[in-house]
């Protein structure tokens, strides 16, 4: 059995970047979402943010992981203060920065979550154009007007994952959308946007924690919900919950969400243990007994089990909580294991039932991100993993075009967005990168930022919004401040 190091840094975090036709075809009247990773109504952009006259504002906001949306000339977040346990959904203007409200989100006990890397403050809200939508794992999914005026909200959570939950509220027509793959009770999600009410709940009984939100894919004139999920990609009928389609071949454990263009879904997924030449495995359980059962009872306790790679992940094992691992739960994740596969794949699902065999048009195996979503601009598939390693493909035929490294190493969390001419990262530890968005590698600017950053950042016409720990700031190109 192969036994490797705990990689779970923040599992609770959801940074999302969503497709480029998705970003193209919303509306004005709809919202601009901070995982909207190409921005359609984005103007003349910064490129460099070491300029003073380039910061039009920062307004210092409390710690969290959600990325800021933009809608009707406000600025959305959540936020949270540990010391006091307090979860808060905020307002600011757009134009200054200036604090318009702030509500709090009285909450019994906040779920748990990574031990030094987690927040409470991860999901990124969702905005109509008229009600505001914020979830928070620890409480459940509030309905806000856009003055904060409290609308309607249901109680969900907190979900057995010792990680927390960070999948996003998405919008799909005049429902709500809410996808939580979790340990135990796994489900999708569909609100009533203005009264609050369930339109419909579906079971994922085979589904496993996971942390991608959903996308809205159109095909044939009609619309799906393309969910992700550990070892699969699922199709989603929008209106009544049912499930359409799928496609096996992800990872474990899944965070990046789909990448929808035209008639092809992009999905990047990968988890520790799934490279073929790292693959984690679990002894069939007959072999596991002989080995641990020192009681003879036909289970496993904590302290009869001697492997590093079990030990990390007992508890989630541990379906029933009753301290012991029998032969159904055993069993249950060598079979994750076992089909958990880390790749990027171009996918042309059509027809319904199971597509594995001939939906998938292409995959690649290396660079693929463990948290970040890739964007497709201009035919090019982008996409960051942990070290600032950056992978370009040609997305009609997944051919290498290149593969760069950033100026700023370690941990990537935020997805890319671009547009001008550029593509915007940002690194766990502060440092935004800008790169031109064309054929041949070129870094036109790097930044360091005080404070770690997690969330997306946010195009917005001729602005930039940048969500560091302590402080949002706002930037535009020198010509939009003249």
């Amino acid at each position: 059995m192969l036994s490797i190091t705990k990689y779970f840094l923040s599992l609770a975090l959801l940074i999302i970047a969503a497709n480029l036709g998705l970003a193209e075809s919303r509306s004005p009247a709809t919202f601009l979402r901070s995982d909207a990773g190409i921005a359609s109504n984005a103007g003349q952009l910064p490129d460099r943010f070491d300029a003073p006259a380039k910061l039009r504002w920062r307004t210092r906001v409390d710690t969290g992981q959600s990325s800021p949306i933009v809608s009707n000339g406000r600025v959305f977040l959540t936020t949270y203060r540990a010391a006091e346990h307090e979860l808060a959904t905020v307002a600011l203007d757009q134009k200054d920065g200036r604090i318009l409200w702030k509500k709090n989100t009285p909450t019994e006990r906040i779920e748990e979550l990574h031990p030094t890397m987690g927040s409470p403050a991860a999901a990124t809200p969702a905005c109509d154009g008229e009600r505001l939508f914020v979830f928070f794992g620890s409480y459940g999914l509030i309905c806000y007007d856009l003055e904060g005026r409290k609308l309607w909200e249901h109680a969900l959570g907190p979900f057995r994952d010792e990680y927390g939950a960070s999948s996003s509220p998405m919008l799909v027509d005049d429902k709500v959308i809410l996808c939580e793959d979790h340990d135990i009770d796994s489900f999708l999600i569909a609100f009533d946007a203005r009264s609050g009410k369930v339109a419909w709940k579906t079971a994922r009984p085979n589904a496993v924690r996971s942390y991608a939100t959903p996308t809205v894919w159109t095909t044939a004139g009609q619309k799906q919900l393309l969910v992700a999920g550990a070892l699969e990609l699922a199709g989603y009928n929008p209106v009544n919950g049912e499930k359409l389609w799928w496609v096996n071949g992800l990872a474990r454990i899944v965070i990046p969400a789909p990448v929808a263009v035209a008639d092809t879904i992009f999905m990047a997924s990968w988890a520790p243990g799934g490279d073929a030449s790292a693959k984690l495995t679990l002894d069939p359980w007959k072999i596991a007994v002989e080995k641990w059962d020192k009681n003879s009872d036909g289970k496993l306790s904590r302290t009869e089990v001697a492997d590093r790679a079990v030990l990390e992940r007992y508890t989630r094992m541990d379906l029933n909580q009753d301290g012991l691992l029998d032969r159904a739960e055993w069993e249950r994740h060598a079979d994750v294991f076992r089909r958990a596969d880390n790749a990027v794949l171009a996918i042309k699902p059509t027809g319904q039932g199971d597509l594995t065999d001939k939906a998938v048009v292409w995959k690649y195996r290396r660079g693929t991100p463990y948290v970040p979503t890739p964007i497709v601009h201009h035919g090019v598939l982008w996409m960051v993993k942990d070290g600032g390693i950056v992978t370009r493909l040609e997305a009609g035929t997944g051919r290498l075009l290149s593969e760069e490294r950033l100026p700023g190493p370690g941990s990537y969390y935020a997805s890319p967005v671009a547009g001008d001419g550029k593509v915007y990262f940002a690194s766990e530890a502060g440092m935004v990168s800008v790169v031109a968005d064309e054929r041949d590698w070129r870094v036109i600017s790097s930044h360091k930022f005080d404070g770690k950053i997690y969330g997306t950042p946010v195009l917005n016409g001729g602005r930039i919004l940048i969500r560091t720990e302590e402080s949002i700031f706002c930037y535009e190109s020198e010509s939009a401040a003249q």
